[in-house]
């Protein structure tokens, strides 16, 4: 897949991201355009027949359609990371095998089914109530999970799961979405990434097999997930919201070069209190520049990779909400894309991991480095 072909999408995915934020569904066009392309299955490893493409390819063009659609962008970061683990998983059966040639074939969706409306993210502890039961073929699958990206377009789902049994073990299964017994609840009415389409799965007796048991694990033994999969998954979702600012601030650059305000005579572009607005603008995102880079040195460390998750997405966050500042109404209207732009840069926030959790981590291994 080249940039040129990527490009020749970005006009019609950010023409189409206006009414589906305003619909609230998933740009399943603009996702089919991405499968004809070949782009969904892009993660797939060689030796199933894909091209196994590296952390910084992903990250390069999940970067580029989050500047014209941050919705589809994000299913698609969800696609490239779930492929990724599953390839580099333990997991050695024919259905591992089966599920990525699907992905690489069918251009099928996949992502991890994780958040419970109790639970909360597995990544602040906790044993999830979705179960599993040993049925007489297999097992049978209970539960729900909120928040979950993607939804109405997947086919495949890699859900975190307890055993029923009297000291549960915790892990993945793989479930096909469309079984007897899986429905989706519209719930998802947020503020921002509303084209994510991430309701609520509902799993009602779903009948598993057993070769789609991944890994289920004592919680005391292991975790059961893939070691890199939080650098992946930070430094896809620091690009994606980075792209988000970045298209803002391109607004924001053409609307002051555009508007001419009867009473000056000249654009906002050549008022010397815009150039440090967006002087402070270029050195949020030069920052965060300098910060992605560092993310793929071989010597950073986990606390140092989730640190940039958190630094980038702020300072996007800031720079957004600067431009916001200098322009007043116009940047608040929907008549603009800088207002739906800002919604979106704030769900940086909520993804693992969130801004306390990093910084607990941090000075926990400053004052604590021997609880490493």
């Amino acid at each position: 897949m080249t940039d040129t072909t990527l490009d020749e999408f970005l006009e019609c995915f950010s023409a189409r991201a206006v009414v589906h934020d305003r619909s609230g569904e998933i740009a399943t066009e603009s996702l089919e355009d991405l499968r004809k392309a070949g782009y969904l299955g892009l993660a797939v490893p060689r030796n199933i027949g894909g091209q196994e493409i590296p952390l910084s390819d992903m990250t390069r063009i999940v970067a580029k359609i989050a500047t014209a659609d941050p919705s589809t962008a994000l299913i698609l970061a969800m696609q490239y990371l779930q492929t990724w683990a599953v390839a580099q998983s333990s997991w050695a059966t024919p259905a591992k095998d089966r599920l990525l040639k699907d992905i690489l074939d069918n251009g099928t969706l996949i992502n991890a089914l994780r958040v419970e409306p109790e639970l909360g993210t597995p990544s602040r502890g906790g044993i999830p109530q979705t179960v599993i039961r040993k049925d007489t073929n297999g097992w049978r699958l209970d539960g729900r999970k909120i928040f979950s990206t993607g939804s109405t377009a997947l086919r495949w789902g890699l859900v975190w799961v307890a055993t029923a049994e009297e000291s549960p073990r915790i892990g993945q299964i793989l479930v096909r979405l469309d079984e007897p017994g899986v429905r989706i609840e519209k719930s998802w009415h947020q503020l921002g990434m509303r084209a994510t389409g991430s309701h609520t799965f509902i799993f009602d007796n779903v009948f598993i097999p057993d070769d789609h048991i991944i890994n289920v694990v004592s919680p005391s033994v292991s975790n059961p997930e893939i070691p890199q999969l939080g650098r992946y998954h930070a430094l896809l979702i620091s690009s994606l919201y980075n792209a988000i600012a970045c298209s803002a601030r391109d607004w924001f650059v053409k609307f002051l070069h555009e508007r001419v305000p009867s009473g000056l005579g000249r654009s906002l572009a050549t008022l010397p209190r815009f150039h440090v607005v967006i002087g402070k603008l270029e050195g949020l995102l030069l920052s965060n520049k300098a910060l992605l880079q560092s993310g793929f040195t071989e010597n950073i460390s986990e606390v140092e990779i989730q640190q940039v998750k958190r630094l980038v997405t702020e300072n996007a966050i800031s720079a957004v909400t600067r431009a916001i500042e200098a322009i007043g109404n116009p940047g608040l209207s929907q008549n603009n894309p800088l207002e739906r732009h800002f919604r979106d840069v704030l769900c940086g926030r909520i993804h693992s991991p969130q801004g306390d959790a990093v910084l607990e981590s941090a000075g926990r291994d400053v004052l604590m480095p021997s609880t490493r």
